[in-house]
């Protein structure tokens, strides 16, 4: 099979839907074998992946069910090339009226899951093989402070800087360690939030808040994590790529309409 990922094997989390969902399909038409690994007893309907490597209900919390997945898949299709981790929550609001518990769910997953993860394949294969890359999925909201977003700020945040410190410690072994920070994506997981009464103007002040006027599709952070997987990518490392249709490019005043661009 030919495609950018011809001969790979990705293992991919969050690969039951959304982001996770859309790269797996992604790359599987680009050659690779996708292991697949989500909390989910099977991917969504509209699912397109063969997940020829296999896919593996579990939690990214679950430490010694992730070695375990890990292992398996190792030993069914080879050394693991690739992973992307798009397994996330949401989860926020202001501190005083959030339970510990709450705050500790939305850290588990977002934050200590994908060091999980990573640890595992790093131990199992990549180390061994120095050779491999990782695609974390952060956020911008892992970039800047977003009002309300507390707990997933502060595990995206860490997302952040987890990842430019893997970067510095496993680079001189030949694995790269990336992350994508995406804007607002057109995902179930966003449809949970904005979907809720009250929340359609919310959704449409943040929509405005994207310079080309829309949310993002699931498909366009999959070719983010395509092209970090990629040997395009062979010389970028630690870096979070943001891509988020200009959100956080900066506030525009109107001035433009002046121009005729509205």
């Amino acid at each position: 099979m030919t495609g950018r990922l011809a001969g790979q094997v990705a293992l991919i989390t969050g690969a039951a839907s959304g982001i996770g969902l859309a790269t797996a399909e992604r790359f599987e038409a680009e050659g690779a074998v996708v292991v697949g690994l989500d909390i989910a007893d099977e991917p969504r309907p509209e699912c397109t992946a063969e997940f020829s490597g296999g896919y593996h209900a579990a939690s990214v919390t679950d430490v010694d069910a992730v070695a375990a997945v890990v292992a398996e898949a190792v030993d069914a299709n080879g050394p693991i090339d690739s992973l992307v981790q798009a397994a996330g929550v949401a989860g926020g609001g202001p501190l005083h009226f959030m339970p510990h518990d709450e705050w500790d769910r939305v850290i588990a997953v977002n934050l200590t899951g994908t060091m999980q993860v990573a640890k595992a394949v790093i131990e199992q294969s990549m180390l061994p093989n120095r050779s491999g890359s990782i695609v974390n999925i952060a956020s911008i909201e892992g970039l800047e402070g977003f009002e309300g977003g507390s707990a997933y700020n502060a595990s995206k945040g860490g997302v952040v800087l987890l990842t430019k410190n893997m970067a510095m410690d496993y680079g001189r072994v030949g694995i790269r360690v990336n992350c994508v920070c995406p804007g607002f994506i057109d995902t179930p997981m966003c449809e949970g939030i904005f979907g809720n009464p009250g929340m359609e103007v919310h959704k449409e002040r943040l929509i405005e808040m994207h310079q080309l006027g829309r949310l993002g599709q699931p498909s366009e952070i999959a070719a983010a994590a395509l092209f970090l997987c990629s040997d395009d990518a062979s010389f970028v490392t630690g870096h979070p790529l943001v891509v988020d249709g200009g959100l956080i490019a900066g506030h525009r005043t109107g001035i433009m309409e002046m121009f005729g661009l509205t």
